[in-house]
């Protein structure tokens, strides 16, 4: 039987939050390759898995990939976990999975928690369309930039607490005070925290208090849009981007925003 990839996702707080399949395939593997091997064996321990580590972080993702193919090549069942949540999603391994591909060694996934899901199910939105962008940029003219291309939709990311601060302040000079945002941090634990509110809220609460753990942050979409040639502009250079035709673009905004057909095609092709 050929090798396989497992890529396990593992719980982003509460250590029960684990699927029976996940434990059962973290026991039956050949090795795990994770992050942390100290927090990797915290979970292991807790179910009695004694299978074999290796380590695999974004230090040395190349140097790993090609050991862990030479793994499954020589028949070994390998599994990929992060330190928490599912890998891939802001996390090594994109340089391993497309190793994989290239070698067309059989890739699975065991589906489970991820910070990114777990946070959007916990607030109230108007529509099912978001932006994830994973790590926010650091800088002002990066953040102004991808803000700024992803205002008309749920604009979602993560943030270090020690950065969330300055974060916050740069979007309410992007947006204003008003702008309404969510923060959720310490997702799936003892102490987790969504707050919803305007960001000068969100900045003078955590002005306040502790700011600790994981952060996720969700800027809302614009609302009340003003259906003007800059904002569909807007749309149409980024239907653009996604390699989208004038007439497929003419289609997508008039579905969604009830506009003339052939005012967006002329818009599209100028």
């Amino acid at each position: 039987m050929a090798s396989i990839l497992y890529i396990v996702a593992t719980p982003i707080g509460n250590l029960r939050d684990i699927s029976l399949r996940a434990v059962e395939v973290l026991k039956n593997a050949d090795y795990i390759a994770c992050e942390d091997k100290r927090i990797t064996k915290i979970l292991l321990d807790k179910y009695s898995v004694n299978t074999k580590l290796i380590d695999y972080h974004k230090f040395n993702e190349k140097e790993r990939s090609e050991k862990i193919l030479e793994k499954l090549r020589e028949g070994s069942d390998v599994v990929l976990v992060s330190d928490a949540g599912t890998p891939l999603i802001s996390d090594p391994g994109k340089i391993l999975v497309d190793e994989l591909y290239k070698n067309n060694v059989k890739i699975t996934s065991i589906p489970g928690a991820c910070a990114l899901t777990v946070f959007l199910s916990l607030l109230p939105r108007k529509t099912e369309e978001f932006a994830f962008i994973g790590f926010i940029p650091r800088t002002f003219n990066q953040q102004n930039e991808i803000l700024n291309k992803y205002k008309y939709i749920n604009c979602v990311f993560y943030e270090s607490p020690n950065r969330l601060l300055q974060t916050l302040e740069n979007i309410m000079k992007i947006f204003g005070e008003n702008k309404k945002i969510a923060v959720g941090r310490e997702l799936t634990k003892v102490y987790e925290e969504v707050k919803i509110g305007s960001v000068r809220e969100i900045i003078d609460y955590y002005n306040e208090n502790t700011l600790k753990g994981e952060i996720a942050v969700m800027v809302f979409e614009q609302e009340n849009v003003n259906l003007n040639d800059d904002f569909l502009n807007d749309k149409i250079k980024m239907l653009k981007e996604e390699g989208f035709s004038p007439k497929d673009i003419s289609k997508i905004i008039t579905k969604l925003y009830g506009v003339n057909k052939n005012k967006i095609y002329k818009l599209a092709i100028n």
